[in-house]
């Protein structure tokens, strides 16, 4: 996918977003008249360029009391997650480094805006963080040849948060899915950046805050398998279709890796998220 460097995402009110262009200078530009929602293959992410290149979209006003951005990817065809990815993250909390990626999966009904608030749901003490690297698949991919196969079928990157609870997630039995697909657990944003603008997804700062404390500090580098690898991984278990996501694991500072008392979220938190070049999130923490 090449040509001009896009930020694309989704702006208005929740259940009723349209689709934009945001410039370098921050203007908003409708890409609604073109596209029914951010377009992730090659065909539509053509059409948008087309259309902001011939100076076709019109610029949006501001919303009266600001204007919501949602999530890029509103409702992804599947979030597969991939646990323990960072090496520092896998040592601080005492789990040995994966031979192979550690896979589990979330609902997208888990996915809302970048600065929607997160809910602490109900019965919840141990409400953890996690920022991440977002990659949004482009084009299928099954069996994919090699990494650099791979690699090709991603039309670009975002910001994920993927919170989790610990003790539904470490403590009631069964797999991690019951504490990772409570309500507003997986905010995305601001915008999609095309793949032809982050020359290197392996090698990005990623950052988080909580009330302002930087708790995340790291950089993708840190990754035990990287982006190309993930995606020719998953190829031979799954097939990846456009829309997809990959949450591709947490660097660490979490909440569960810190003595005790650890500094879970509670209602009245605020969490921010950041990646180079791909924006930064800011949630308020509610209760569910």
């Amino acid at each position: 996918m090449s040509g001009a460097f896009m930020k694309l995402l989704h702006v208005g009110p929740a259940g009723h977003e349209r689709p934009a262009v945001r410039t370098d200078d921050g203007t908003l530009l409708d890409l609604g008249g073109v596209l029914p929602s951010v377009p992730v293959t090659p065909e539509g992410i053509g059409l948008a360029r087309a259309a902001l290149d011939q100076g076709r979209l019109p610029e949006l006003p501001e919303a009266p009391g600001g204007t919501r951005i949602g999530a890029p990817i509103p409702r992804p065809g599947k979030i597969v997650c991939i646990g323990l990815n960072y090496r520092r993250h896998a040592a601080e909390t005492g789990a040995a480094v994966p031979e192979e990626p550690i896979v589990f999966m979330k609902a997208a009904s888990t996915v809302v805006g970048p600065d929607d608030p997160v809910l602490v749901p109900r019965g919840s003490t141990k409400t953890d963080y996690e920022v991440e690297l977002g990659v949004v698949i482009g084009a299928t991919a099954r069996y994919t040849e090699s990494p650099e196969d791979a690699l090709s079928k991603v039309a670009g990157y975002v910001v994920c948060h993927d919170v989790s609870e610990r003790a539904f997630q470490l403590e009631r039995g069964g797999q991690w899915d019951k504490g990772k697909n409570c309500e507003t657990f997986n905010p995305m944003g601001p915008w999609l950046v095309t793949a032809d603008s982050v020359p290197d997804p392996d090698d990005l700062g990623i950052r988080l805050w909580v009330n302002g404390e930087k708790r995340q500090d790291s950089t993708t580098a840190d990754m035990i398998f990287g982006v190309a690898e993930l995606v020719h991984y998953l190829s031979r278990f799954m097939v990846l279709e456009p829309g997809d996501v990959i949450n591709t694991g947490t660097p660490e500072g979490v909440a569960l890796g810190m003595p005790d008392p650890k500094p879970y979220l509670r209602p009245g938190d605020t969490v921010e998220c950041e990646i180079d070049g791909l924006g930064r999130q800011r949630q308020q923490i509610g209760a569910a």
